[in-house]
């Protein structure tokens, strides 16, 4: 095993950039996705802190909030899971690219997979986040129902 010059190192530092790069990318999409389900689950305690003290067609009308309130922040929650899955193989990648350098072993179908697996974790969490994104004009509907009527 030899040390690396720094000349060495430079296309090695170049080739991490990437996922660097996603890491933060995914950091700041993590961010957002975790003020959604905090949203949703205040919003969600809100109603439920008033429950009793309505009427049952108010209730009824809660409820079913409440049920689009449950599935958005189980979109969410696996938004947050595929995006977290993202920036894991991220951070494996660039372990991987330092070690395989570092050893000089070459496992090109390794670096591929992890890559590949990781891209489709960030689609998926992408997908569950657009259908959070969607779903919420779902509770936004329930809730003018109530004033269309006044």
């Amino acid at each position: 095993m030899t040390i690396k010059t720094i000349n060495e190192l430079i296309p090695l530092l170049q080739t991490a950039i990437g996922p660097v790069i996603l890491i933060s990318g995914i950091g700041l999409l993590l961010l957002t996705m975790t003020n959604r389900l905090g949203r949703t689950i205040d919003r969600a305690r809100e109603l439920l802190d008033e429950y009793d003290e309505l009427t049952e067609a108010q209730k009824s009308k809660i409820d079913r909030e409440i049920v689009v309130l449950w599935k958005r922040a189980h979109y969410v929650r696996n938004a947050i899971l595929l995006a977290t899955l993202t920036c894991l193989g991220a951070a494996t990648l660039i372990i991987l690219l330092f070690t395989t350098s570092l050893l000089h072993i070459d496992l090109p179908l390794l670096v591929e997979t992890i890559f590949i697996i990781s891209m489709l974790c960030l689609i998926s969490s992408l997908i569950f986040f657009l259908l959070d994104v969607n779903i919420t004009l779902s509770a936004l509907r329930i809730e003018l129902e109530g004033h269309r009527k006044h």
